[in-house]
């Protein structure tokens, strides 16, 4: 077990980020204290050098710096309401999860009123960037606490950028999925265009890679739409987890009156994957549905 020669480090939610950023901070050589409430996800991080414990409430008694990676708001409010129940002396949050902006002022509202500090800090990545530690943090709320923390992101992380007040990072992770939604759907879009042509899915990957069309999200997702493979390891998204950040994405712009035509169009086919069996499976799946469309079939 890593004995934390540069302190420790908290984490809670041990899924395919929160995971991965966890088991990097304990190779860099921080002593990171993790819960998750998925036995198989706890065993992964014990696995990885990490110290997991069986609470929220454990972790914040042991960690005055902790990262949360959580899938859904309702997980957030109750990793927030236990460390305030906890007591612990006060503590530095950093959240690291795409929700409404209401939802995480809610939880910084929270953790405040107990004398803790939240900072809003979506990231930027795919679950294999998390894996490389190519991960782009979005931070915003207090500048000395962000400071503070700049250690810790540059161990799991290649870039971290302070937006300034809380719940600008996640108006600027809006933006960078936005672009996500729609990048994906094209490269999906430009594969099946291909192959309904002829040509062969791996060196569509290769040359489009190579020419002036070529993005992150093609370089990320393209292979799996190449190999025709979606699951296991491979998963870096998946289909329903981003369902919950398309809708956050598209209420936020309609919030502010931005119409959204390119990434509204996306929609159907995610909706699409959802619905013939690709929920479980990463984001690329949304191949699978443009070629069945196109009756695009493998050999």
């Amino acid at each position: 077990m890593n004995s934390g020669a540069k302190g420790t480090i908290g984490v809670v939610g041990l899924g395919i980020m929160g995971g991965a950023i966890a088991r990097n901070l304990a190779a860099a050589g921080w002593r990171v204290v993790g819960y998750d409430p998925d036995p198989q996800r706890m065993r992964e991080a014990r696995e990885g050098g990490v110290a997991v414990v069986d609470s929220a409430a454990a972790v914040a008694r042991e960690a005055a710096s902790i990262l949360t990676s959580l899938p859904k708001p309702e997980a957030l409010q109750a990793t927030v309401q236990a460390i305030a129940d906890a007591g612990p002396p006060r503590r530095t949050i950093a959240e690291l999860s795409t929700f409404t902006i209401a939802d995480k002022e809610a939880a910084e509202a929270t953790l405040r009123k107990a004398g803790h500090i939240l900072l809003d800090c979506p990231l930027s990545g795919t679950g294999s960037q998390a894996k490389n530690k190519d991960l782009v943090i979005y931070a915003s709320g207090d500048s000395q606490a962000i400071q503070a923390l700049s250690p810790v992101f540059a161990d799991f992380g290649r870039a971290t950028h302070d937006l300034g007040a809380f719940g600008n990072g996640m108006k600027m992770k809006f933006v960078a999925n936005l672009l996500v939604a729609i990048h994906n759907v094209a490269s999906a879009e430009a594969m099946v265009l291909g192959m309904k042509a002829g040509l062969d899915p791996h060196q569509l990957y290769d040359l489009v890679r190579s020419g002036a069309g070529n993005s992150r999200v093609f370089e990320l997702r393209a292979g799996m739409m190449a190999d025709n493979s979606y699951d296991g390891e491979n998963v870096t998204m998946k289909v329903a987890i981003w369902q919950k950040d398309m809708k956050v994405i598209g209420d936020f712009a309609q919030s502010i009156g931005v119409p959204t035509p390119t990434f509204s169009a996306t929609e159907a086919i995610y909706n699409a994957a959802m619905s013939t069996g690709h929920e479980g499976h990463d984001t690329a799946a949304v191949c699978a549905v443009l070629e069945a469309m196109a009756g695009v079939t493998r050999n």
